[in-house]
């Protein structure tokens, strides 16, 4: 089986990487199945966070006595040094760890560094020298943030959006890690949803031999789709080829990445949630969407001033009014009652 090196991490993994985040919508029992099944298919790398509400609890239960045979990152949006520990304590806590592998600072709106007077930086050197985490990570939407990050050399992995509806930018992105010797993590390798084919999605990928794709994973059907391409690795031909200039010709458009470079919204529109609304309600727990804090934001798409300022500062130059109320209209259709 094809292996991936992690920059200079030391750690190896082979081409398919376990995405807790979606396992939020399912039971601890289902959870620990489709995890356990991951570990005997041969995955070993497991992604999670702090913000995804009981993901950590879900895997800690499901790798109890099966720690030594795999690869933890978890992820951490504190502001604080407070924060830091009370939130990496209780990661540790929840992942029946002493220890976390890869330990990311979870999309900063700019690239924490030493002295820079928030702490947050000497924090992870600390925790580091104290065996609680191995190595340093970032996690990005920003495109300036993640290129200011590998620039800086202070981190040893890069987890930034990257699948077949990539930019320009973002291979050129993934390029420059592997240049410089740090792991690139491709989130968001099925573009929040969007992407429903594992095999091209697998076979993209795969073209790239720094790139470790983190699979969003919430059915057991799904992970066998993956576990079938591990062991049967699909070619990228011209048939993919052709299937992806067309997936990207109908696709790119609606693709947020919720990086928030275009925000502030005139209208106070949360455009980093809205404009992906869609998606966060098929692939996450979907009662937190439809609370009426959340109602109401989406609501704020109603007021939009059409001033195009959200449409000029995407650097992936989405439709963002557009696509705002077609969420909107999407939105206000289940909860009227529509299947998800």
């Amino acid at each position: 089986m094809k292996k991936i090196s992690l920059g200079k991490t030391g750690i190896t993994s082979d081409k398919n990487g376990f995405g807790a985040l979606p396992i939020q919508r399912i039971s601890f029992e289902d959870a620990e199945r489709i995890i356990l099944r991951a570990i005997e298919g041969g995955i070993t790398y497991f992604d999670t966070a702090r913000f995804y509400t009981d993901s950590e609890q879900k895997l800690g239960r499901a790798l109890a006595g099966r720690r030594h045979e795999v690869t933890i990152a978890t992820k951490t949006m504190c502001k604080t040094t407070e924060e830091f520990w009370t939130q990496l304590n209780q990661s540790l806590t929840d992942l029946r760890t002493d220890y976390i592998d890869i330990y990311q600072f979870h999309n900063p709106d700019f690239c924490p560094r030493p002295g820079d007077g928030t702490g947050l930086y000497e924090a992870m050197l600390d925790a580091k020298k104290q065996g609680k985490i191995l190595h340093i990570g970032i996690t990005n939407h920003r495109l300036p943030v993640a290129e200011e990050a590998v620039d800086s050399g202070l981190y040893e992995t890069l987890q930034f959006p990257f699948s077949y509806l990539a930019a320009p930018q973002d291979l050129a992105l993934a390029e420059k890690c592997a240049q410089s010797g740090m792991g690139f993590i491709a989130m968001k390798a099925l573009s929040g949803g969007l992407i429903n084919r594992a095999d091209v999605a697998y076979a993209f990928c795969d073209q790239y031999d720094y790139v470790l794709p983190i699979w969003g994973i919430q059915k057991m059907s799904e992970l066998e789709e993956f576990l079938e391409c591990r062991k049967n690795p699909p070619a990228y031909d011209e048939e993919m080829q052709a299937f992806v200039a067309s997936e990207r010709a109908q696709l790119s458009g609606d693709f947020c990445r919720g990086c928030g470079y275009c925000m502030p919204c005139p209208a106070g529109i949360k455009i980093n949630d809205c404009a992906r609304m869609s998606l966060l309600i098929r692939r996450a727990p979907v009662e937190i969407y439809m609370n009426k804090e959340y109602q109401a934001e989406m609501q704020k798409i109603k007021g939009c001033l059409h001033c195009d300022s959200c449409r000029q500062k995407c650097p992936y130059g989405l439709d963002t009014p557009a696509l705002l109320e077609k969420n909107l209209l999407d939105y206000e259709e289940v909860l009227a009652g529509k299947a998800l």
